[in-house]
């Protein structure tokens, strides 16, 4: 008799992520107003857009948008993170980048855990941008230390969904049964507990210091601090979301609206201000938990990165708190940066995958690795090319989420230095390099899509 067959990872990462949806949409019933919103708005975007419709369809990009969400919670050790890192990859998500956001004044540094190849970005791009507490930034030496010992005190895991995590390493997969009770165990790591685990003495403390650390040492697991939804028109959210009893941020992080959009923009409604009770029965208010969209374009190369981030510092000159203001002021700083799709492929500052168009009866051993064969068979309708969605996260742009929602606009001064090298350790392994990812998605694509017109096989595909 056969084993039973082990859940893909894709299959256990999209129902993890539909269960952590309807969860955060019982917790914070504002979280489904939001999805409503985005739903109407893209759904109005395709209609009046069919150019973008048929372009994201060629591209298997349309079937993704409405299961598509990013998560985001902090931990406190590094085991913690350690541990999050093996539940993850049972869901086939990875650590991807490095963010230091101690230099925002945000006292973390973050990695994205998310897939990383084309299929399973395909099936469902789930993201959730992981931050771990730096106890190192807290200036007290005396509460650093009852920091540290409160969170040596809890575990954020169940008993079993340890126990199914070593079962998945050890056998290389869970069955199908074992891949659905993986999923309710492993979202409680993640559900809201309004019973802090401190005294409101030691709790005022820490948000003294700052109310992020509170947030992260105080309750008895890292909860989900919001859910993203994407959205193919940020500006028309932002300003829909009063209309459906939702006050937004005052301005939109990241790029200004573009014709072509070029990586993450963000906004969000204020956090809740939740009752919670801590030990010794005080009652209290945190604030937390919000509601976040984004707006994802085309992923930038190391090049035309380099441009965004040089304009970007040019805009840290300009401040409004008024939305109409700040994008008109920030669409001038960015006139510089190319528009078109063309150009910026042309230009090598955003990444593309390729896609044979048909059959060609193109001279298999003609050569085809350099640029201007890539060009001819653009020209000549052979080859199409669909921008990589940029699956990522900015620093500024969630160092300013980040502050906006713990009750604070002040970007203040990282006290230390970034510390890739102690959150690699935390993992138990390197966050991948972005750039990598999306040039090898970029290049795999270019050999696929000259094979398909070559008719090679990998048995007659020149070494």
């Amino acid at each position: 008799m056969s084993a039973e067959p082990f859940a893909s990872a894709a299959s256990i990462r999209d129902r993890f992520a539909a269960a952590m949806s309807a969860m955060y949409q019982r917790e914070v019933p504002q979280y489904g107003t939001l999805l409503d919103l985005v739903a109407d708005i893209n759904e109005k975007t395709l209609a009046d857009h069919p150019a973008l419709r048929e372009q994201m369809a060629a591209a298997n990009d349309l079937e993704r948008l409405s299961v598509e969400r990013h998560g985001a919670i902090r931990v406190g050790t590094a085991e913690e993170l350690g541990m999050l890192a093996r539940l993850f990859a049972v869901m086939g998500m990875a650590p991807v980048g490095y963010y230091d956001l101690a230099a925002a004044g945000v006292p973390v540094h973050s990695t994205a855990f998310r897939p990383i190849d084309s299929e399973a970005l395909a099936i469902n791009p789930f993201r959730l941008f992981t931050s771990l507490l730096r106890l190192e930034l807290i200036e007290d030496e005396d509460l650093r230390e009852r920091a540290a010992a409160i969170l040596a005190e809890r575990d954020i895991f169940t008993p079993r969904v340890r126990e199914l995590i070593a079962r998945f390493e050890a056998e290389g997969g869970l069955t199908e049964d074992e891949a659905e009770e993986f999923v309710t165990e492993a979202v409680e790591t993640f559900r809201w507990h309004k019973d802090a685990t401190v005294d409101y003495a030691t709790y005022s403390a820490l948000a003294a210091e700052h109310k992020l650390i509170a947030d992260v040492v105080c309750f008895r697991g890292p909860h989900i601090n919001h859910l993203t939804p994407r959205t193919l028109d940020i500006d028309a959210a932002q300003a829909a979301m009063p209309e459906y009893g939702i006050t937004p941020k005052a301005v939109i992080e990241g790029p200004p609206r573009r014709e072509v959009p070029i990586l993450l923009r963000q906004t969000s409604f204020k956090a809740l201000e939740e009752s919670i009770r801590f030990a010794g029965d005080a009652e209290g208010r945190h604030t937390a938990r919000f509601g976040e969209i984004e707006q994802r374009g085309v992923a930038l190369t190391p090049d035309g990165r380099a441009l965004y981030d040089r304009l970007l510092a040019a805009a840290k000159t300009y401040k409004s708190d008024d939305n109409t203001d700040y994008q008109a002021a920030l669409a001038g700083i960015f006139e510089e940066f190319p528009d078109d799709l063309d150009t910026l492929r042309r230009r090598e500052l955003a990444y593309f995958r390729y896609q044979a168009a048909g059959e060609s009866t193109i001279d298999p051993s003609a050569p085809t690795d350099d640029d201007s064969a890539i060009e001819a068979l653009i020209a000549s309708g052979h080859i199409v090319a669909h921008p990589i969605v940029y699956e990522d996260f900015l620093p500024v742009s969630a160092a300013g989420i980040f502050q906006s929602n713990l009750g604070s606009d002040d970007a203040g001064e990282g006290a230390a230095a970034a510390s890739q090298d102690a959150l690699e350790a935390a993992l138990g392994q390197p966050v991948a390099d972005p750039f990598r990812l999306y040039a090898e998605i970029e290049a795999e694509s270019k050999r696929a899509a000259l094979d398909t017109l070559m008719g090679r096989t990998p048995e007659n595909t020149p070494a």
